[in-house]
């Protein structure tokens, strides 16, 4: 089934295609192979899995919709003996009893000297829920049961591929054109992947906090210039509030600090090879205070030679 995030309702990428001519570049009579740049796309059913393989598609990535964990090695191989370098496959329940074959197949992939990364893709119950409903779809493990009932037990089957995933891309809150941004600034390193890519995103905490965090900072320590009428209206990226933020007695000590911190944690991901890092830094409504502590992280994390982009979660939502 296409995910309710799709902008078009029943749009898909094709389906796995074995043959030589299936697979662009594959010259079928080589038997030579190159380690590929793999990603697994995976994650909660209507989470926006497909729309997430449509973003690598046109990236340049070759994307195989709903392959079977067990074809992930052949296909890999397959188009390791032409010329293709990046390949993505969109692996589900639909696949059935995937996952302890998935976590198999990546262990092999990795063992092959292919470089396997793992794109987990979910989002909250309740958005969940909405998505199914305005679609009129069932989820695919609903079964006689309740729609809650299918997002509970994907998620338990899910628990242990999560728990080992690259990247989390959590859609509750994203539109297409957000979550294409996000995907891009992960992957869109023309076939370079720098050896870690972070993201400083700032949001409200009465809009809950991140679910994709790595590391959440609590921003609300700091005088709120929504109480200063002349700065209300303005948000964290305008020059009056941003230096309002950070000129405060504490905020130049507290960024310094953590930044330390970020230099401490920094070269210990990458030994782990953790490639992607997500920094999520709070306040009340995600209009003032977290959208200038975020975007100066991002510029030191950008000087200190770390690929870093902010983004605003929740800017414009009051």
């Amino acid at each position: 089934m296409s995910d309710p995030l799709t902008s078009a309702p029943g749009a898909g990428l094709p389906g796995p295609d074995l043959s030589a001519g299936g697979v662009p570049g594959l010259d079928g009579s080589s038997t030579e192979t190159q380690p590929l740049e793999v990603v697994v796309v995976t994650g909660l059913s209507g989470a926006g899995k497909n729309s997430a393989g449509r973003v690598l598609e046109d990236l340049g990535w070759f994307v195989v919709d709903n392959l079977p964990p067990a074809l992930l090695l052949p296909m890999v191989e397959l188009g390791a003996r032409g010329d293709l370098r990046r390949f993505a496959a969109v692996v589900d329940v639909r696949s059935r009893a995937f996952t302890s074959d998935l976590q198999e197949a990546i262990r092999v992939l990795s063992e092959a000297g292919h470089r396997p990364r793992v794109m987990y893709v979910h989002a909250r119950d309740e958005v969940l829920v909405r998505r199914y409903e305005s679609n009129r779809r069932e989820h695919p493990l609903q079964g006689n049961g309740t729609l809650v009932d299918g997002i509970t037990a994907e998620r338990n089957l899910l628990t242990g591929i999560a728990g080992e995933a690259d990247l989390w891309v959590d859609t509750s809150d994203l539109n297409v054109h957000q979550l294409r941004a996000t995907i891009e600034n992960a992957f869109a390193r023309e076939g370079q992947t720098p050896p870690l890519t972070a993201t400083v995103m700032s949001f409200g905490f009465k809009y809950g906090v991140p679910l994709d965090a790595d590391l959440v900072v609590d921003a609300r320590f700091l005088p709120n210039p929504h109480w200063i009428p002349e700065l209300r209206p303005y948000t964290g990226r305008d020059p009056g509030v941003r230096d309002y933020v950070l000129g405060q007695e504490d905020a130049g000590e507290f960024l310094d600090r953590y930044t330390e911190v970020l230099r401490l944690l920094v070269p210990g991901y990458r030994r782990e090879g953790k490639r992607y890092l997500t920094l999520a830094v709070g306040c009340t409504g995600g209009k003032h205070r977290s959208v200038a502590i975020a975007e100066e992280f991002a510029r030191r994390l950008t000087a200190d030679g770390i690929a870093a982009v902010a983004r605003h979660r929740d800017l414009g939502r009051e």
